[in-house]
């Protein structure tokens, strides 16, 4: 059980560290506009997404949190 709580920690702390690094990344989509027989119109969406620098640290705080509470009760 206490293992699964410090990868998990892991996990979130590598997240909220990415996060910090790279606030803003942009997707993009493939839309079908019209089609004619088998001629496809096609456009290409790009969008932006941006992640609150809060949110970003504080998955980051709740990572060393779950690592040290994962640590603790391991050693203990």
């Amino acid at each position: 059980m206490m293992k699964s709580v410090l990868i998990i920690g892991v996990l979130l702390a590598i997240l909220g560290i990415v996060g910090l690094a790279i606030p803003v990344f942009t997707t993009t989509q493939t839309k079908d506009v019209a089609k004619l027989g088998d001629v496809k119109v096609q456009s290409r969406e790009q969008t932006s997404h941006a992640i609150p620098p809060l949110l970003s640290g504080g998955v980051l705080v709740l990572g060393v949190v779950l690592i040290g509470v994962g640590a603790l009760s391991k050693s203990a």
